[in-house]
This record gives structure tokens, sequence and C-alpha cells, in this order.
């Protein structure tokens, strides 16, 4: 009997395996997303490039581009390339690049950082090419500009990026900034020395960062908006500064307002490579500090427990809350870290770059910063490599200018802040802020 009723059950078994497909529950078909928003923009772009500046150019022209200084160890000959050809394979790399692009889409996978910053950069060549033609510019000097220029939209980008990965977006970026700016001049030129202004920078831009983490705490208990506290922070540390210079700063200007500029430094061996020795190893102490400072975040935010925690609470608070982590807490100390960055970044305005303060002089700087820090999803190298760019698209205003070049200096102002509406639009592929970006946390 035992025998019989396992040859039945077995029997059972046998038949419920090979029953036929369709009399099974059918599986619910996952839909594959595809976001073809930066295969589309590259095509664009890549035909601008193109026809623009390779097709449309009277040919005969060159382009010539200085590699080397006059007080360089190694000269180099310059680079001279014919305008409408170099343009036209400039153009198609780029539409080269965006057919891969379309075919990563095709097969559902996300088009990687990497393949956007070379898309730039040829495009950016193809740009150069069709601008210089017929004249000669110095590429070392230009990428110096660059990176003079974006010293402070670094420090600041990685200010609202410390902010915003747990939750807290920080539009007081500008106005740290500026606090830093104010302080390190002051306490310069009254100490008589630039090493205690440099430490007095991220002291101003975390006593503003303060009073932001204050409401941001405060935000938990009466729902004050982060976007409006940040603009009364801007336009209050604006205020006071341009009371201060002008009441004190400007008529005491040999008291008050003469912190004089750090030295630049050069780092041997390093310094004497060809273009890359005389931009990045012939600076002031702050831009070696921004190094280090870039190098210690992507490492501290993707390779450590603190950095885990971090993002925990900016994409899920509630869990992370449920683990232990205090998540309010964590957002606080993000945001006062923040501030002494933009602090930092601050003093290369007084003691990196002009050696005194003005009235206003970061000029707008944090708003591209927070360009540069979206552009840059969310990471310390996304945002290096944004802040680059807008601060070459800056200089290069005056590069063309000093060349007698046709296109008018308003569309290189504007350039930034184009460069962000396209990367919001899908430049730079698909951009996620933080889940619980700018939302309160209120502990159940």
């Amino acid at each position: 009997m035992r025998t019989a009723r396992r040859s039945e059950s077995s029997d059972a078994s046998t038949q419920l395996a090979t029953r036929p497909a369709e009399n099974m529950p059918a599986e619910p078909a996952v839909a594959l997303t595809r976001h073809w928003r930066t295969p589309i923009m590259f095509g664009v772009f890549g035909l601008l490039a193109l026809v623009v500046f390779g097709l449309l150019p009277d040919g005969g022209r060159e382009s010539t581009f200085g590699l080397s200084l006059r007080d360089d160890v190694i000269q180099l000959a310059p680079i001279t390339v014919p305008s409408k050809l170099a343009a036209i394979l400039l153009g198609v790399v780029c539409l080269g690049i965006a057919a891969y692009a379309a075919w990563q889409t095709y097969l559902g996978r996300r088009v990687p950082l990497w393949l956007s910053i070379t898309f730039g950069v040829a495009f950016v060549l193809a740009f150069l090419t069709w601008a210089v033609a017929g004249s000669e510019i110095s590429l070392t000097s230009a990428l110096q500009g660059t990176l003079a220029l974006s010293v402070p939209l670094i420090f600041g980008a990685l200010c609202g990026m410390m902010g915003e990965r747990t939750g807290v977006i920080n539009i007081a970026i500008e106005g740290q900034l500026l606090a830093g700016a104010f302080l390190s001049g002051v306490v310069a030129s009254l100490v008589g020395s630039l090493w205690v202004g440099l430490i007095a920078a991220p002291i101003a831009g975390l006593a503003v960062a303060w009073v932001l983490a204050v409401f941001t705490v405060f935000t938990v208990r009466y729902f004050v908006n982060q976007i409006i506290v940040g603009v009364v922070l801007n336009v209050l540390v604006i205020g006071v500064t341009n009371f201060l210079y002008s009441s004190l700063l400007s008529p005491q200007k040999e008291t008050w307002n003469s912190p004089g500029r750090f030295p630049r430094l050069e780092i041997p061996v390093l310094s004497e490579m060809p273009v890359i020795g005389p931009v990045l190893f012939h600076q002031t102490i702050i831009v070696y500090i921004m190094y280090v400072v870039v190098v210690l975040a992507h490492i501290a935010l993707f390779r450590t427990r603190w950095g885990l925690r971090v993002r925990a609470v900016g994409e899920h608070p509630e869990a992370a809350d449920t683990a232990g982590i205090r998540v309010n807490s964590v957002r606080f100390r993000n945001v006062l870290l923040g501030g002494a960055l933009a602090g930092l970044g601050g003093s290369y305005f007084t003691l990196g770059a002009v050696g005194l303060f003005s009235s206003e002089m970061t000029a707008g700087a944090g708003f591209i910063a927070l360009a540069a820090m979206i552009m840059g999803r969310w990471t310390p190298i996304g945002a290096v490599f944004a802040a680059l760019l807008f601060g070459f698209a800056n200089n290069l205003q005056s590069v063309l200018g000093i060349i007698g070049s046709p296109i008018p200096s308003e569309f290189m102002l504007m350039a930034p802040y184009l460069l962000t509406i396209f990367a919001v639009a899908g430049l730079v592929g698909r951009i996620r802020p933080p889940a619980f970006n700018g939302q309160p946390y209120i502990k159940s």
C-alpha cells in the first residue's frame, strides 16, 4: 500500500511539472525603460559641430595653439591644424559618440559619465578650432586661467554636495563664498599673516552654514523652506559685506583691506612637465589644498562607512534611522562641513587671485557652483569636470577678445547657464538628485 501511494504521489508531481505553460500563471513582464534624451542631445550638438564649425567656414585658414610658456624648461612647438578639416573630424567624432550612446541606450544601459566628458572635450576642441581660425592662442595660458576661475566653483560644488547628499538643499553657497573672502581678507590685513587669514576663511563659511543648519533643524518642527532660507542668507551676507566695505574697508584700505596674495609654489619635476606642469603644479597653496580635498571627499563619500551613512540619509532616512543613524545630526554636521569648504574656496578670491576684498567679488560663483554640482551628478569628480568646463567657458571670453574673435563676449558669459540647462535636459544622462533632497525628516 505504501509503495502504491508513493507511486501515485510521484505520478502527480510529474504531471504538475509537465503541465503546459499556458495553464501556469504568467509572470508579469518587466518593461525596459530607455532614456533617449542623451543620444538625441549628443546628435544635435554633433551636427552643430560638423555643420557650423566644419562645413560653413571658408577653407584655407589655420588654427594655431601654443603649448609652452616663455619660461618653461621644455619648449614645445605650437600646433597648427587646418581649421576646416580639424573641425570636420571632431564633428565626426562627436557624431560617433552620439551613435555609441544611442546603441548603449538601445541595450538598456546607462550612458557613462566618461562618455559625456569625452563628448564635451571633442565639442570644445571643435569650437576652439573654429573660433581661433586664422589666429593663435596659448593653450597653456588658457588652461591656467580656466583652473584659476574653477577653484572657487569646485569648493562651492563640494559644499553643496555635502549638504544635498544628506537631503539639505544649500542655496547659500554664494553667501558662504563671499563670507570666506571677506573674513580672510580682513583677518590677514589686521594680523599681517596670510596663513591666519586662510584659517579664518572656513570659520566664516561655517558661521553662515550654522545659521542654515539651525533652520534645517527647525524645518523638522516648523517646515521652514530650505531654499528660502538660503536665498535670505545670500542677501544678508551681501548686504553686510557691502556695508562694511563702503564704511570701513574702502576708507581705511591700508589697515583693513591689504592682505596680499599667496605666492605660487612650484613642485619639483612635476612643474617642468609640458602643458600639465605649469597648469597643475605651479599654483598657490589653496589650489593644492583643493586637490587634497577633492580626493578625500571622493574616498570618504564612496569608500567609507561615514559616506555610506551620508548617502543613506539622503536616499532613505527612515531606513537609516532604523539602523541607528541620527538623521538630523548627520545633516547638521554635513551642512557645517560644506560651509567650511565654501569659506575656504572664498579665500581664493582674496588671498589667491586678487589680493584684496571688493564688493560682491564672488559675482554669482555660488550659483554656478550649484549648477556644477548638478551637472556632476552629486559626485566630487563629476563636479570637478563640470566646474572646469564652466571656468573654461568663462575664461574663453577674454581669450577670444584678445585675438579679436567676432563671437560676442556676452555669449560666453551665458555659456555656463546654457550648459546647465542642457545638462538638466539630459546632456550628461539622466540626472537624479538624492531621493529625500529638500524634504524634512520627522521621526515617527
